[in-house]
């Protein structure tokens, strides 16, 4: 979930003709994920031109309890000129 939430928080910043694809990333699991639902926020750090650095966080949502379970750091490099990313 936090590589799709990091992914698409770069993605949205790309051209319409680029896909993304993830290059790095760290993952710190805090606490365990149990909960009634899931919320992944994803932000851009650092954008640029072809590599975006975003961050992450994952939390598990229980009655009215939100707790962090889970942090990530990403590396996002802008594709192009990919048959199956066309139209």
């Amino acid at each position: 979930m936090l590589d799709s939430a990091c992914g698409y928080a770069a993605f949205s910043l790309m051209p319409e003709d680029a896909a993304v694809l993830t290059i790095e990333f760290k993952i710190n699991l805090l606490s365990p994920a149990e909960g009634e639902w899931f919320e992944a926020i994803g932000q851009v750090k650092k954008p640029g031109r072809n590599i975006t650095v975003t961050e992450g966080e994952l939390y598990a949502h229980q009655g009215d309890t939100k707790k962090l379970v889970a942090s990530m750091v990403g590396t996002m490099m802008a594709v192009y000129d990919r048959d199956h990313i066309q139209d």
